[in-house]
């Protein structure tokens, strides 16, 4: 009989990626199959190891039901597999994620389990929107309720709750908000007591509408609200004002498409999300290594060893076998990102050219070596190197080794303009993505005609106005966080 797996039942926070805990993080890592729910930040599922299962069991706006039997037998049926199991649920999975459910079907089957606490929605999102559930002087505490009602019709006593002096935070209530305002102010409660709803927090979507009582019902009809949104009900709401930071974040809102190949995809996004955009990745690259191993005799006749990516960086490392074979070797690197990849391997550069272009690089190495010296540049098969022009204008000798290639990846017309349409900027990291992405979209300017363009650097502006598109953000630091600050 096969070994029974484990199953985490773990909460991954609201909206914001950067809210999974590292003990949630180091469960998606170790999971085999991940069973997840539609409040989730999709990024976290990039930590998942390449062959986990995943399986989306989401609810969508209903209070569970035959879903949740369905979610219940998923974990069981893959824990006796043998499988180590993530549920990921959005919030904590204590907060009404029902995973006392979850773990007493668990329990039933004698399946080892583990619960990873989440960040709840009750407390992160009020604060992400600068509402601050308890506050000295105005809150000393909080409490927080579904808004569903109970299967059995059941509702909350109103009477004891109108009562309560702190903050009252409402989950999951958009539906009920009328019968929530209504039973609040009938048991007592002050019409003018200020109210917020907050919508898709955490997240570059959110949106947070403020009113008071006896008002919120008719300007949430006004505004359309719909789920997910949580309310929060209590004096602290008149804090946002001035406690508000979110919103404030200089790319809050923005929605950003990440075209770079898909390991270097997430650092990107990592940083337009810091700073409050929302990003999406669609690659239209794929990096390849091309190389097999360094030969360590070669190298001996060299005298500085050039490098014009991070990619060259990481192949090169990855397929040398001593780090002493390098160690008389004089090193160059174009561009911040380059130079602290290899500081990440404990080798600082000895020169860095103002301008990041390997030209300036070679150039740049003239000061660091003698004539007829053997100069090796680690690049990529598509890289303007060019060692027979740097041979004719230098006396020294020049050669490279193709590292990496890029491949294009051509998708699918319809695939594209349906992410275009959640996105307002698209970001080009190299010209072989304005390539793809133009052949993918079948060269169709109409169909992208309200979206922005920000590119890393001149070479790929060229290649963007090429095709008849406008640069409407360059960077002039050419480099990841370049093309950031351009769109700031």
């Amino acid at each position: 009989m096969n070994k029974k797996g484990k199953v985490y039942i773990m909460g991954a926070g609201p909206g914001d990626a950067e809210l999974l805990t590292l003990k949630g993080k180091r469960a998606v890592e170790e999971a085999d199959c991940i069973v997840y729910d539609r409040l989730i930040n999709n990024h976290i599922l990039n930590y998942a190891k390449k062959d986990a299962e995943m399986i989306y069991l989401g609810k969508g706006n209903c209070e569970g039901g035959v879903i949740q039997s369905e979610i219940n037998n998923t974990i069981v049926k893959k824990a006796l597999e043998g499988k180590i199991v993530a549920r990921v649920k959005g919030g904590d999975p204590f907060v009404f994620g029902r995973g006392g459910e979850e773990i007493q079907a668990l329990l039933e089957n004698e399946i080892e389990f583990e619960e990873i606490p989440g960040i709840t929605s009750a407390i992160s999102v009020p604060a992400y929107a600068g509402i601050p559930v308890t506050h000295r002087g105005i809150a000393k505490s909080f409490h927080v309720f579904t808004g569903h009602t109970m299967a059995d019709g059941s509702w909350h006593n109103f009477e004891t709750i109108a009562k309560l002096d702190g903050t009252l935070v409402f989950l999951m209530g958009i539906k009920n908000l009328p019968i929530i305002v209504s039973d609040l102010i009938v048991n007592g409660k002050d019409p003018k007591t200020p109210i917020a709803i907050i919508e898709k927090g955490a997240t570059a979507e959110q949106r947070v509408t403020t009113g008071t009582l006896d008002s919120i019902v008719e300007i949430a009809k006004e505004k359309k609200i719909v789920p997910p949104a949580i309310t929060i009900i209590g004096e602290v709401v008149n804090l946002r004002d001035t406690f508000k930071w979110f919103e404030n974040t200089q790319l809050f809102g923005k929605k950003v498409l990440v075209t770079r190949d898909k390991r270097q995809a997430r650092e990107f996004s990592d940083k337009i999300e810091k700073i409050g955009g929302f990003a999406i990745e669609l690659p239209f690259i794929k990096i390849e290594s091309t190389l097999d191993k360094i030969d360590r005799e070669m190298l001996k006749s060299y005298s500085t060893l050039l490098f014009n990516s991070p990619n060259g960086v990481r192949e090169f490392m990855n397929k040398i076998e001593d780090i002493r074979d390098i160690a008389h070797l004089k090193i160059g690197a174009v561009g911040s990102k380059t130079k602290e990849l290899l500081e990440r391997y404990k080798i600082k550069a000895d020169f860095i050219p103002k301008e990041y272009l390997v030209e300036k690089l070679a150039k740049e190495a003239i000061h660091y070596t003698a004539v007829e010296e053997k100069i090796l540049i680690i690049t990529s098969d598509i890289s303007p190197c060019d060692t027979k022009k740097l041979n004719s204008i230098y006396d020294r000798h020049f050669d490279k080794i193709v590292a990496y290639k890029t491949k294009k990846i051509i998708r699918d017309k319809e695939e594209v303009l349906d992410t275009l349409k959640k996105v307002e900027i698209v970001t080009f990291l190299s010209s072989s993505t304005v390539d793809a992405f133009m052949e993918s979209i079948e060269y169709d300017i109409e169909s992208v005609k309200n979206i922005k363009f920000a590119s890393i650097g001149p070479v790929t502006s060229e290649t963007i106005k090429k095709y008849g598109l406008t640069v409407d953000f360059e960077a002039k630091v050419y480099d990841a966080n370049g093309i950031i600050e351009a769109i700031k």
